[in-house]
């Protein structure tokens, strides 16, 4: 499966951006899709669909890995560790927390330890475009966030709850932000989702082909 980019861009441009993409935006959404392209974790394009709205809601429109605001001052994981002096606040298109994620993070993908890719010894690899977007993939398909939770739980051939799937992520999903006009977080998402559905629908060589 691969991305028409203008047909992609030209669709997300209006409907999420305000009718202008910056080009670091463009570039974060084009290491998502390639990353997915290189290896597809499914061929429904919630899946994809569903990722990109998270990321658009974690980096508040960004679209670029980010660094946990305040980078976790209060928190435990907020203090550096005592045996590598690294600090394992939120990083990435979702925000990976706490030493023993960033372990499974290098675990899962076959990262060699102690390597200068390893993402315990070196966390700000997670800012990585395409790090973050296979850990983000990989996480909110095999359920890393939030025991139980993954992708095929909210969108299967039965199933299509992308307001319920903010629990992949965050048990927020009902919180209703003093900005977003008296909508939940989950619905806010699940709105994204639906606009970058539309987009990957329509740029999608598989479905144009049919």
């Amino acid at each position: 499966m691969t991305f028409d980019r203008e047909v992609f861009f030209d669709s997300v441009r209006p409907s999420l951006f305000s009718g202008y993409i910056e080009q670091s935006q463009v570039d974060g959404m084009e290491a998502v899709l390639e990353e997915w392209e290189l290896d597809p974790l499914s061929d429904d394009l919630r899946w994809l669909a569903y990722c990109l709205a998270t990321a658009y809601h974690e980096t508040a429109k960004e679209m670029q890995p980010i660094e946990e605001y305040g980078k976790g001052d209060g928190m435990s994981y907020g203090n550096p560790d005592p045996e590598t002096g690294q600090t394992y606040y939120g990083r990435g298109y979702v925000q990976l927390t706490w030493r023993e994620n960033y372990q499974r993070a290098t675990d899962e993908l076959a990262i060699e330890p102690e390597s200068e890719e390893d993402f315990v010894w070196n966390p700000g690899k997670v800012l990585d475009p395409y790090n973050a977007a296979e850990i983000m993939f990989r996480g909110m398909a095999e359920g890393w966030f939030r025991s139980g939770n993954k992708l095929i739980k909210f969108f299967s051939e039965a199933v299509d709850d992308p307001y319920g799937a903010r629990e992949i992520i965050n048990g927020d999903k009902h919180i209703v932000p003093s900005w977003s006009n008296g909508v939940s977080i989950g619905d806010l998402i699940a709105g994204y989702h639906r606009k970058f559905l539309d987009a990957l629908d329509a740029a999608s060589f598989d479905q144009r082909m049919v």
